[in-house]
């Protein structure tokens, strides 16, 4: 197999490995909310939303030493030890208790920062100038395969249940922890990639990935790893582009945690309410593979580069914003175990319910892929430390979003994402537009970005 091949072989496995640990993960923080809300009249008392803002607030902090943790044991061993630790955190709804509940959300939280770390790093290194955009695309849509196969599950298992039994509940979670696994022994199957570099050059994405028997070499990249996350985070290009980062985790909690809560409290809807929550998780799923596939693999195709994807991001996003503000109650998203009834500004509508999912999952693919694609791209040397960052800055967002999501209406909550995905969308523009003059300045083709 050429050089070229094995590399999109790995971004191959790379991708199928997300999307079996993402199945469970994806599909689990769906119907957490909804499962809690029927095992908060036992001994268990927990919160799905308390739980994420939990995650996604250790995450945050992890990801200052994320890449510090890859340098040392490379990227390959963290993602296998990381989708043990995502297998842990679904394994404990089989048999809830709430003590294991959030000391398993503390847990994932590390596990993911070192994920999402050594994914970058794994991207980058299986990529190159020319093919960061369609890896990035090949990547983002095997990924959101996830939210395809869980959810078709769930729609057909939970069909005309209001309620959810404890049977109900062993056999999703006992299934959503073996696949998680699958996709944890995949990541063997990535093969390392050969250092192609002269004796003395320097390459700190392959400082990151090499192998060293010195123990001091090793705690000498892990502080460098950390000092070069520190460094680059100040840095302009960086700080833009975290307003836009920060918009991805305000909408990744809402669509992954907080708008199938608010289909699942409809009562309008009738039996189907629950079952609704798995076809809405589909429908966001086929946005996403539909943004991943157009926007990734057909990247080579696009003159004008990222900023046209993002502004198509944007408007579908404010579309499904506004479309979510008529159909949904504005007391969904923290209505009690029987539900609401009320009705917002027109009868809520089951089809205008999973076009707003649809929505929602090709904007989100349009912001993804492209923040992807330019961080590759402008750090192709300094991978790990990029979406270490990256992801910190998302992840915090995350945070902070389901935390609020506990306490706001529906109406705040899309205000929120309104206001920031409008700031996003310049800041993004505006690092795209010197990245293009910084190429055009070296005499490549804008269009291969």
């Amino acid at each position: 197999m050429s050089s070229e091949g094995k590399r999109l072989f790995n971004i191959i496995i790379l991708g199928v490995s997300f999307m079996f640990i993402f199945t469970a993960f994806q599909t689990c923080g769906n119907i957490a909310q909804t499962v809690i809300t029927n095992l908060n009249k036992t001994d268990f008392h927990g919160s799905g939303y308390t739980s994420m803002s939990i995650i996604y607030g250790v995450f945050s902090a992890s990801n200052l030493i994320s890449p510090s943790v890859v340098a040392i044991v490379g990227p390959q061993f963290s993602m296998v030890v990381s989708g043990i630790f995502y297998s842990l955190y679904i394994a404990v709804f089989i048999q809830p208790a709430t003590w294991a509940f959030y000391t398993a959300s503390v847990f994932i939280g590390i596990a993911a920062a070192v994920l999402w770390t050594a994914q970058g790093n794994c991207l980058t290194v299986n990529s190159d100038e020319n093919t960061i955009g369609r890896n990035s695309g090949v990547f983002w849509a095997l990924l959101q395969f996830s939210l395809f196969f869980g959810n078709l599950y769930i729609y057909f298992a939970w069909q005309g249940k209001t309620h959810i039994s404890e049977s109900d509940r062993r056999t999703v979670f006992i299934a959503l922890t073996v696949i998680s696994l699958v996709g944890t022994v995949l990541f063997f199957l990535i093969r390392k990639q050969e250092d192609t570099k002269a004796p003395g050059d320097e390459d700190s994405a392959n400082e990151i990935l090499g192998e060293s028997s010195s123990a001091r070499n090793k705690m000498m990249r892990a502080v460098a790893a950390f000092k070069k996350s520190i460094t680059l985070s100040f840095t302009k290009k960086m700080m833009l582009l975290s307003v836009t980062t920060g918009y991805t985790g305000l909408v990744l909690t809402f669509f992954s945690g907080v708008y199938g809560t608010c289909i699942g409290a409809v009562n309008r809807f009738g039996n189907e309410e629950k079952s609704l929550i798995g076809l809405s998780g589909i429908f966001i799923g086929v946005g996403e593979i539909l943004g991943g596939g157009i926007f990734g693999l057909l990247s080579k195709n696009s003159r004008f580069g990222r900023n046209p994807i993002v502004m198509l991001g944007i408007l579908v996003h404010f579309i499904a914003f506004y479309l979510i503000f008529f159909n949904m109650p504005n007391d969904a998203p923290i209505a009690p175990m029987e539900g609401t009834d009320q009705v917002a500004y027109m009868i809520p509508s089951k089809e205008v319910a999973m076009l707003c999912s649809f929505l929602l999952g090709l904007g989100d693919s349009c912001f993804n892929t492209q923040l992807l694609s330019i961080l590759g791209f402008l750090y192709s040397e300094d991978s790990a430390p990029a979406f270490a960052i990256f992801k910190f800055v998302q992840s915090i967002c995350a945070a902070v979003a389901y935390f609020y999501s506990n306490y706001f209406l529906l109406q705040w909550q899309l205000l929120i994402m309104v206001v920031v995905g409008f700031f996003g969308t310049i800041t993004f523009f505006t690092v795209e537009w010197e990245a293009a003059a910084a190429l055009a300045a070296r005499g490549s083709d804008y269009s291969s970005i």
